[in-house]
């Protein structure tokens, strides 16, 4: 926490300092171009130029550095405001206050093993809690990264660059901040992506050649004119001045693909190329994080500068939408048809680099994510990998719950598989989103929300909390059993991690007991490793027949008159029962 206050504190305090500088300048370049304007008139009254146009000058130079200098303040002040707004957003965040981190609600998957029932996304979810990625890529890595388990070599290679960047918290602010400053969207990346992999209709030679020749010849018979005053050699200037339009004309349909392309996205350009240039100029120590950077270039050149100049000829191109400008500077030059054939060149050799570049740019972001629930999170740990399917967590916890209430528990997945009971409110159903939770962590490198931890990496099938499906005329019975279905499908191809809380609900209690026993049984034959939690006690009795199979529990207790909870992981089966004793209180019954 100690860290976000002091960077909040100094950016701010930097931000002052920045908005009077700004001011100043606005001032001075006001100031400027007023006395400009009088120099100017007073010159044209007097008739007397050489005394003038000295001043003049001066303060035409002295105006454009400093609208040069204005523009390099206002970045600096849009960067402090966007690092005082990050440092706020996790101090809000520590604090429980709330979250102003994207939720990725829009990567929820109903049919997905796990992402709906363990709350991946959404609102209060996983991926908001992690999440401090800024670019639409960076956003999209992270939520792939969540909803699979990578493998065991990938697993350490992740740990191993989360916990360098763990320590890079100023660097990893700069990242985020250089993506929140210049916010970019699906659409702009889409429609990058696809100006990359489409065709362009280039220069032909011989165009390029006259867009060279004429605007050469163009000044050569000016410069004649000035010498010669022949009328004449005016005349063909003014004759070439309008081929240059013609021939610029003549690729109106071209220009304006590019400008469809284009508009917009030079700013989004630029900033990653400013994300870039931060990734090539830091010093790693992890391969992950090496192998990455080495992949940010293309024929030798670094991808910072080669984005740059894209962005920058993308610029230069919307500049055509100036028909004012783009008059002149064609007629004279034929401007937007160099552009053109730079855009082309530049297409031609490193478009296809694009997507490696913006995937490279998203997995830092996904991975800065990572790095900062470990800064937070200092409790957390890095789970050691096994091979023998071994599963263990020592004060396991949901990572969304308050640290100074959440209880911990140890549990061991040997024997295998767990039947767990409890009254309702006991603990049962967060105590299995735990273990979920903590599995996706585990399974992406990242630390997870316990002292200690070993892990054989394992598919994570779940059946918690499915919904009706009105469009698709599905109860929810129907959609449990086709959960079911899908778990015990993805069981008989590997083993995996399942977590199953109270199943058959849509049915009566002798039908869900039989129902629940098989599933158990399935899931032993399968080797299927993970919990059940249900409230029927028959079904704890099939343990006697089974070594894989095991009764934990979580108890409630009655102390004066009231419900007590220790959420406390117990062998056994739940031997007190709370449902009663609260309708009674609650005057229910």
């Amino acid at each position: 926490m100690k860290f976000y206050t002091t960077r909040k504190d100094q950016f701010t305090a930097a931000l002052t300092l920045l908005k009077k500088q700004y001011n100043t300048i606005s001032i001075i370049r006001f100031s400027l171009a007023i006395i400009i304007i009088a120099l100017g008139y007073y010159s044209l009254q007097s008739g007397d130029f050489d005394d003038y146009i000295p001043p003049i000058l001066v303060c035409i130079v002295l105006f454009l550095y400093l609208m040069k200098k204005h523009g390099i303040v206002a970045d600096k002040k849009l960067r402090a405001a966007t690092l005082i707004a990050i440092n706020k957003d996790e101090i809000t965040h520590l604090e429980r206050k709330g979250s102003n981190f994207e939720d990725g609600g829009e990567y929820t998957d109903f049919k997905h093993p796990y992402s709906y029932d363990l709350d991946v996304f959404g609102q209060n979810s996983l991926f908001q809690h992690i999440n401090r990625t800024e670019t639409y890529k960076g956003k999209e890595k992270l939520a792939q990264m969540l909803l699979s388990t990578l493998s065991h070599d990938t697993i350490l290679q992740n740990q191993d660059a989360i916990k360098e960047l763990s320590n890079k918290p100023e660097w990893r602010q700069e990242i985020q901040a250089l993506g929140r400053m210049k916010k970019d969207s699906s659409s702009a990346y889409n429609k990058l992506i696809e100006w990359g992999s489409g065709s362009t209709k280039g220069v032909s030679t011989v165009g390029y050649l006259l867009a060279i020749v004429a605007p050469v010849a163009l000044v050569g018979y000016f410069i004649g004119y000035i010498i010669t005053s022949n009328e004449a050699l005016l005349s063909t200037s003014g004759y070439i001045f309008l081929f240059n339009l013609f021939m610029v004309a003549g690729k109106g349909k071209v220009f304006k693909n590019e400008v469809n392309t284009t508009t917009n996205v030079n700013e989004i350009l630029n900033q990653y190329s400013l994300i870039i240039a931060q990734i090539e100029k830091e010093e790693f120590k992890s391969d992950k994080l090496n192998d990455l950077k080495q992949k940010l270039s293309s024929g030798d050149k670094p991808a910072g500068q080669l984005i740059k100049k894209l962005a920058t000829l993308f610029s230069q191109m919307d500049t055509i939408s100036n028909a004012i400008a783009a008059l002149v500077i064609n007629g004279l030059f034929q401007y937007h048809v160099h552009i053109l054939k730079g855009l082309h060149d530049w297409k031609k050799q490193h478009s296809a680099s694009i997507p490696v570049w913006l995937d490279i740019i998203a997995e830092f972001e996904a991975l800065n994510s990572l790095a900062n629930l470990t800064y937070n999170n200092r409790d957390y740990t890095f789970p050691a990998l096994a091979t023998d399917y071994t599963i263990a967590f020592k004060d396991v916890a949901h990572p969304l719950l308050n640290t100074e209430t959440r209880v911990g528990n140890d549990v061991t997945f040997l024997p295998e598989f767990t039947i767990l009971t409890g009254s309702n409110m006991s603990g049962k159903s967060t105590f299995l989103r735990s273990l979920g939770v903590n599995m996706i962590l585990a399974g992406i490198g990242a630390p997870v929300c316990a002292t200690a931890a070993t892990i054989h990496p394992l598919p994570i099938l779940v059946s918690m909390r499915l919904s009706d499906s009105l469009s698709d005329s599905e109860s929810y019975f129907f959609a449990e059993i086709k959960r079911l279905k899908q778990i015990m499908a993805e069981l008989d191809g590997q083993r995996s991690f399942v977590l199953l809380d109270e199943i058959l609900r849509g049915t009566n209690s002798d039908d869900k007991r039989t129902g629940t026993i098989e599933v158990v049984k399935k899931m032993i034959a399968r080797k299927a490793v993970g919990a059940i939690a249900t409230h029927d006690i028959e079904v704890c009795n099939i343990t006697a027949n089974y070594d894989s199979l095991i009764n934990r529990c979580f108890e409630v207790e009655i102390i004066n008159n009231d419900l007590h909870f220790d959420y406390k992981l117990r062998n056994g089966i739940c031997k007190n029962k709370s449902a009663t004793f609260l309708m009674e209180k609650m005057q229910v019954i």
